[in-house]
């Protein structure tokens, strides 16, 4: 799974990512400050089975996780994050950044907007105020379009006479596969918009009302209204989500997430990322004290915590529809065969089976799957049973 962050420059992209993956990112507040896209770990977080298993609780066993780390029983499931530099009007034609970076978003499932939400940047990411926020979100969603869009219009002579062999369903499916675009996709979308088979029949108007149908099925937009702790924030905050009632808007401050991400990791706090409290435990000067009074009074008035963690899993959970499930090796101690408990865990989208999750874990084990086992209930699982959020599952194959 990849997510890709993206909007315009001085937003808190940057900021955002480093909030969640504590990588080392320049962060400043001039446009394009990222000059090549960042990748990096960001954590999805979920209650851990350790919580709930009767014998892990009894002994007070704990998780050894391979991947990602587990807090007082709340399990972080790794997801990969990219931060693309900042979009401007006209992207699509070249300006700013142009098409480089629009083209570090192929991979992408979900695309999450970071959106300055105190309106205190213009539409280049310049100092500005009072700049209507609701102009980025629709600024960022045609540049999206008109990317893909123009994908198709450069190739079109060539799509046209691909379908004189071929359905051309099939041919659009081929030319957007780069985008993580199946043909699957293709077909739905042309059925909802009438399309025809036949690319002659196509107008102008045909490709960009397909382009735009094909970006909401395989590039989703989520957004973040980021620094709603700033004066305005708060109130613009509220105008998106009544003049865009469709869309998936999470408040969230990202300086605040990093903030307080910073002090946890020099151990001045204890704080685990999405909660709405923290703890000193660390010495702290005039500074660090005024810096965490504030952020401490801003948690107060949000529903959850800082919103960058909640932006996160609503993009996973809510949006995508994925659930987590923990493969094990010994199905009484939920372990690994050296003993480990919990070690891994796997991101499947909703409706996955038991055969899903084998390949998952590895193509061997996928082709050689016999049956699996319910480590909670003792049930045996055959190869085409769906899987539930939060199984702990032994998988089952030949040797």
């Amino acid at each position: 799974m990849l997510i890709g962050l993206v909007g315009k420059p001085s937003s808190g992209k940057s900021t955002f990512f480093k909030a969640c993956t504590l990588a080392e990112v320049d962060i400043a507040s001039y446009p394009f400050t990222t000059i090549k896209a960042n990748e990096g770990v960001g954590f999805v977080r979920v209650r851990c089975p350790e919580t709930e298993l009767k014998e892990l609780k009894e002994k007070d066993k704990k998780c050894n996780p391979q991947h990602g780390f587990c807090i007082k029983g709340e399990r972080f499931v790794p997801i990969k994050l990219i931060d693309v530099a900042g979009l401007v009007p006209g992207a699509h034609k070249g300006k700013g950044r142009g098409n480089e970076f629009l083209n570090d978003l192929r991979e992408a499932d979900l695309l999450i907007h970071i959106l300055d939400a105190s309106g205190k940047t213009d539409a280049e990411g310049n100092p500005a105020e009072n700049y209507p926020v609701e102009e980025d979100i629709k600024f960022l969603r045609n540049e999206i379009d008109m990317w893909i869009y123009g994908i198709l219009e450069r190739n079109w002579k060539t799509l046209i006479r691909k379908s004189k062999t071929s359905k051309f369903s099939a041919v659009l499916g081929e030319q957007l596969s780069g985008l993580k675009i199946k043909e699957d996709d293709v077909k739905q979308v042309m059925k909802k918009l009438e399309l025809s088979e036949k690319a002659e029949h196509w107008q102008e108007a045909h490709i960009l009302e397909f382009a735009r149908e094909i970006r909401k099925k395989s590039k989703p937009i989520i957004v973040a209204a980021n620094k709603v702790d700033i004066k305005e924030g708060k109130k613009n905050y509220e105008k998106l989500r009544d003049k865009f009632p469709e869309t998936l808007i999470v408040p969230c401050s990202a300086e605040s997430e990093l903030a307080l991400r910073e002090a946890s990791k020099t151990e001045l706090i204890d704080y685990t990322p999405g909660d709405k409290e923290f703890s000193v435990k660390g010495k702290l000067n005039d500074k660090q004290k005024k810096a965490l009074e504030i952020i401490k009074k801003n948690l107060n008035e949000f529903e959850k915590g800082t919103g960058v963690q909640e932006v996160l899993n609503k993009a996973v959970f809510d949006f995508l529809k994925y659930i987590v499930v923990y493969p094990v090796e010994n199905e009484r101690h939920y372990s690994s065969k050296k003993g480990n408990i919990l070690p891994d865990v796997h991101l499947l989208p909703e409706g996955s089976r038991a055969i899903d999750l084998a390949y998952a874990i590895h193509s061997d084990i996928g082709k050689s799957f016999t049956a699996a086992i319910d480590c909670k209930t003792g049930k045996k699982l055959g190869k085409e049973t769906q899987l539930k959020n939060g199984d702990v599952v032994k998988i089952m194959a030949k040797s």
